[in-house]
């Protein structure tokens, strides 16, 4: 299934159905009189959080909502039935935008949550609501309120309890099918990963869920390179696992462009707990090796850990810190969720 995290599209509510003008008449029966029913309301325009969905790709051919128009009334007091709504449904982690593409309508984060984007318009009185007793065979009736129309985005940010930064190659795809049955696309040249992708990594007993986001490159925040729109995926993310390849020129400076590339995104990405690792140890010699890790460890102002995907290296040392931190922020939200005891004397 192909990957599509952003998606534009156009919807409208159903018109309410028309209200009816309508007058009893029946052989052998007197006192006749205006029996014409209302109008249906029309469908409302519904976007619904889902389970197992992780992409956008079902609005790529279709970008067209229209919720249905209300049935019309008629004779003998008989009102017209309700439009059929229109339901989107989405994955979990969706945003929906204006079509300024900035001003916040929903943020769908749990599997359940709708909200109506669109209400149908109602259905238009008969000529039997307008009866009086001063105007007893009224002749009009009401047609139905207009529908809602409206542009906007959908845009989705993977919700993952870790993500993987790092620039391109830095063996991000490699940690990700070494640790879960994720199967990235991997290759030894740069922009291998095109898409984020996902994980579920299980240690021990405990799992937590794992996000793989394309390499940046200096002055993604300007567009260069795959740019800085996948970053979106990383703003849900409890914790930032940060791979420096040891095979590069420069550890430290590695490490410094991709922080840099945070900070340009803003987010509060550079404020998010981060574990730092070098990765691909077991490609260089002893001495390199060295050299890397005090650069390293100059520019995070950190010890960073050592790993190596392909040998297993570290790697176990690496998925204890990244599911700490994961625990700890759960335990906060739960905290902080949670209802304030009642006191009693």
């Amino acid at each position: 299934m192909k990957f599509l995290d952003e998606a534009k599209i156009y919807i409208r509510s159903g018109d309410g159905g028309a209200g009816a003008v309508s007058f009893r008449r029946e052989k052998f029966i007197e006192f006749g009189g205006p029996d014409g029913g209302d109008g249906g309301k029309g469908g409302d325009v519904i976007v619904e959080c889902v389970g197992g969905l992780n992409t956008l790709i079902d609005y790529r051919f279709q970008q067209h909502f229209k919720g249905k128009t209300g049935m019309h009334g008629m004779g003998k007091n008989r009102h017209g039935a309700k439009g059929a709504d229109v339901i989107l449904r989405v994955p979990e982690g969706t945003q929906v935008l204006d079509e300024d593409g900035e001003t916040l309508i929903a943020d769908l984060t749990k599997v359940g949550e709708k909200i109506r984007l669109a209400k149908g318009g109602n259905g238009g009185f008969g000529n039997a609501y307008f009866k009086t007793s001063t105007n007893q065979a009224p002749r009009h009736a009401n047609p139905g309120q207009v529908g809602i129309e409206r542009t906007v985005w959908l845009r989705l940010k993977l919700i993952a309890d870790a993500g993987l930064v790092g620039l391109p190659n830095a063996g991000k795809s490699t940690f990700l099918a070494a640790v879960s049955a994720a199967k990235p696309k991997i290759a030894d040249y740069p922009f291998t990963t095109l898409k984020p992708g996902l994980g579920v990594v299980r240690v021990d007993d405990r799992e937590f869920v794992l996000a793989d986001i394309p390499g940046l490159i200096e002055g993604a925040h300007e567009g260069l390179g795959l740019g800085d729109r996948f970053l979106g995926h990383v703003e849900r993310c409890s914790v930032l696992l940060h791979l420096v390849e040891a095979t590069g020129e420069h550890a430290g400076q590695a490490y410094k462009t991709v922080r840099r590339e945070l900070e340009a995104y803003g987010a509060d990405l550079k404020d998010k707990p981060e574990i730092v690792a070098l990765s691909k140890i077991d490609a260089v010699d002893p001495d390199t090796l060295k050299t890397q890790m005090a650069r390293l460890k100059r520019a995070a102002k950190r010890t960073p850990l050592k790993l190596s995907a392909v040998s297993g290296e570290g790697m176990r040392e690496a998925l204890g810190a990244v599911l700490a931190e994961v625990q700890d922020l759960r335990a906060e939200r739960v905290a902080a969720e949670a209802p304030p005891e009642s006191w009693a004397p």
